[in-house]
């Protein structure tokens, strides 16, 4: 993790849309109670391995953890932990390992310790269906998807049903942004040719990758209930949970699919600083001039500052 020292930085304001307040909407509803409330008959009564984190809670802050593990037609044997483990805490890059989990007493795979990073048949074994419910964040950067995929390419392969509990985009499913990504460069970073900013829910992914790029799963998406595309997460009513240690805001998720980038250059993104994702910078950069020529460009919703820590 690269961590910034005292330096000069710019700060990235960017502003959210206006919604029309006054326009009746019924709650949204995320994919974990849509299941819980109708769960599916291939489900209904199987041994569970639930692929997941901290940042899945239902409206009432409820981990997805626990409302599996107490439902009664359900049977929770396994927990399966992406980057930043089970509990969202870890930092980028780290390898996590595997573990019990105190409450539940199931064990806890790390999918973030090997190359592979997807479940192994070890893991699957004595697993009837795989669940995935992890927040998406609307940028292509995001590991949580690359884990989705190889999940149902390994529930593909054991012949078993892979279920997905939708959530809305976070920043909303209008606007599609950035190129696509060219397959001679994917990695777990970036798997698929989708575009930097992609205006899809996780379950559209998951449909997406399932139908156009080959995971081979017998695929369930429960659907997040209510949504509309305009909505952001702050027009939603659901609950803010970090994605992950160091997307600690809306503000920071709403500039995340663009200043992510910003790690494959010499500038930081502000890892270390108590704004990750809204600031950039280097020791070297000279802030204020770089703030007034990006002001200059007028770019609408957005307004850049100088910074020195």
């Amino acid at each position: 993790m690269r961590v910034l020292h005292p330096a000069l930085l710019f700060t990235v304001l960017v502003a959210t849309p206006i919604v029309d307040s006054l326009r009746p909407a019924a709650a949204v509803q995320p994919g974990i109670e849509v299941f819980l409330s109708d769960i599916p008959p291939a489900v209904r009564g199987k041994r569970v391995g639930l692929i997941t984190n901290a940042s899945a809670i239902d409206r009432s802050r409820t981990p997805v953890i626990d409302l599996i593990a107490r439902h009664k037609d359900l049977k929770l044997v396994a927990l399966l932990a992406p980057e930043h483990g089970i509990r969202g805490t870890a930092p980028a890059g780290e390898k996590i390992s595997d573990e019990i989990d105190a409450k539940t007493g199931v064990p806890i795979f790390s999918l973030y310790k090997s190359e592979d990073r997807g479940p192994t048949p070890e893991m699957l074994e004595d697993v009837d269906v795989l669940i995935y419910d992890l927040q998406e964040v609307g940028g292509r950067t995001w590991t949580y998807v690359s884990t989705m995929g190889l999940s149902m390419q390994a529930a593909a392969r054991k012949r078993i049903p892979f279920v997905v509990l939708d959530r809305p985009n976070p920043i909303g499913g209008e606007i599609v942004e950035g190129a696509l990504l060219d397959p001679a460069f994917k990695s777990f970073v970036g798997m698929y040719p989708i575009p930097a900013r992609h205006g899809m829910t996780v379950g559209e992914l998951a449909t997406l990758i399932n139908k156009n790029h080959g995971a081979g799963a017998n695929l369930i998406v429960a659907r997040a209930a209510n949504w509309q595309r305009s909505q952001w997460l702050d027009d939603t009513g659901l609950p803010w949970t970090n994605p992950s240690p160091n997307l600690r805001s809306f503000a920071a998720l709403q500039s995340y699919p663009g200043t992510v980038y910003f790690e494959g250059t010499n500038l930081t993104e502000g890892r270390g600083t108590d704004r990750p994702f809204e600031q950039i910078g280097a020791p070297w950069l000279k802030a204020a001039e770089v703030a007034t020529a990006m002001n200059e460009k007028r770019l609408p919703g957005i307004r850049f500052e100088a910074v020195t820590l």
